[in-house]
This record gives C-alpha cells, sequence and structure tokens, in this order.
C-alpha cells in the first residue's frame, strides 16, 4: 500500500483545514518545497499536492510551487485543486505532476473527464471524491450535491478509470480515524484502487486500510502533529 504524505496549499503555505472549513486554518510551513524535501528525506515515493486556492477560486493557483518541487525532488506527484479546463490540465502535466486528481469537474463535466482519460491515458487520473456521508460534495468542499459516491465510481470505472481517492470531509484534519466502513462497502463492490483520504492518526489505522484493500492512504495532520513518523511508518509497511 502506498503512502502518500500531503501538502495542502494556502497563500503559499502548508495548512490543514478541519472538516474542509476554510477558516479553520493551522499553518504548519511557510516553504512547500521544504516540506517536500523533509518527507523525501524520510523515504516517501509520492505526494498528494492539494491547491486549496484553486479549488476555492476555480482555476489553478499554485503552478509554481508544483514546478519546483517537481524540478527539485523525485517524488512521484499527483495534483489536484482548480483544473477546470484542459488548458489546466495541460499546464499542470507539464509542470510535472505524474497523476492529476480530478473532483469537482468529474461531477459537472464527466463527458470532459472521460475524452481526458482516453486521450491522456487512464492512469494519468485520480477521481477524487470529497463525501459527507455517501453524497458527493464539490468546489473546495462547498457545495453538496445529490451525486452518490457508488453511482461515480460505478460511471468512470464502467469509462476504465481505476484509482479513486475518497475522503471523508467530517474526518478530514479530525485525527479522528478514517472511514473504514465505507471503504471496506466500496470495495466490497468494485475492484478499483482505493486511495484513502481524510483521519488518519495512528499506525494501528494504517495497518487497517492496508488489510481491507485500500491501495493507498493519503496523511496530513497526523505527520504535521507528530501522531505519526513518517520514517517508521515507511520502515513498518
Amino acid at each position: 500500500m502506498k503512502i502518500i504524505p500531503a501538502i495542502d496549499l494556502q497563500g503559499g503555505c502548508c495548512v490543514r483545514l478541519a472538516q474542509g472549513d476554510y477558516l479553520q486554518k493551522t499553518v504548519y510551513a511557510s516553504d512547500p518545497l521544504e516540506q517536500a524535501l523533509l518527507f523525501e528525506r524520510c523515504g516517501a515515493t509520492h505526494l498528494h499536492l492539494v491547491d486549496l486556492d484553486g479549488a476555492q477560486s476555480q482555476s489553478v493557483v499554485h503552478l509554481e510551487v508544483l514546478e519546483k518541487i517537481a524540478k527539485h525532488t523525485q517524488l512521484i506527484l499527483d495534483f489536484g485543486g482548480g483544473i477546470k479546463t484542459e488548458a489546466d490540465l495541460k499546464k499542470v502535466l507539464d509542470a510535472g505532476a505524474q497523476q492529476v486528481t480530478l473532483g469537482s469537474i468529474a461531477i459537472n463535466q464527466p463527458e470532459w473527464v472521460k475524452k481526458w482519460g482516453a486521450t491522456y491515458g487512464y492512469e494519468r487520473f485520480i477521481l477524487g471524491a470529497d463525501v459527507r456521508g455517501e453524497q458527493i460534495a464539490t468546489n473546495g468542499w462547498r457545495t453538496q450535491t445529490d451525486h452518490s459516491v457508488f453511482n461515480f465510481i460505478a460511471t468512470y470505472s464502467a469509462w476504465g478509470f481505476r484509482q479513486f481517492m475518497v475522503t471523508d470531509i467530517a474526518k478530514d484534519g479530525m485525527l479522528s480515524g478514517p472511514s473504514v466502513a465505507l471503504y471496506q462497502k466500496i470495495l466490497a463492490e468494485y475492484p478499483i484502487e482505493l486511495i484513502a483520504s481524510g483521519g488518519v492518526s495512528s499506525y494501528a489505522e494504517v495497518q487497517t486500510l492496508r488489510a481491507i484493500g485500500c491501495a493507498g492512504a493519503i496523511i496530513g495532520k497526523a505527520l504535521y502533529e507528530g501522531w505519526i513518523d513518517l520514517h517508521k511508518l515507511l520502515e513498518s509497511c
């Protein structure tokens, strides 16, 4: 299972939100490149990079940060936030992202995303579903939709996409444990590569996610707060 540290970008800094609330923000580092290098020195091979400003403004904001991290590290980068057009997609890929996480646009413009998968390769995309309960929220988690995460996965997996990231908004940034029951329910129905996101706070929880079949786990606040030592976790995995 891939262990994927996260950097959420706002105002050029590394931050974490509580339950997706932009007003409940904690700044952990002022230099995202230094934070990425720290993760790499701990042994990380992947990095989840989220443009919170981009998600809020619906336009990619932190392209330069992506370029710097891609240039100065060997990390496999996935980038999400603010990608609304094919021009945005090309900019992010050209800036060094090996994968792109698509959330809101996958709900609002599914035919575009279907075409992009066929054009650029399905392996270049992670379909991101940010959920409250089992319903997806979009636009930086501010807009609640009536789209079921199960219908979302069914549609995109039928089109050829295999990698999905499901974030429980209620858990995110709360260190209250991941949504194991939801992930088990998803994996029981769909043969996908599922990346768990939100709430991971201990080594035991990571082992549980691996045991139920998750392909990866995003870890953010637990690393910044010192609840989990990334080097120790990577050694144990």
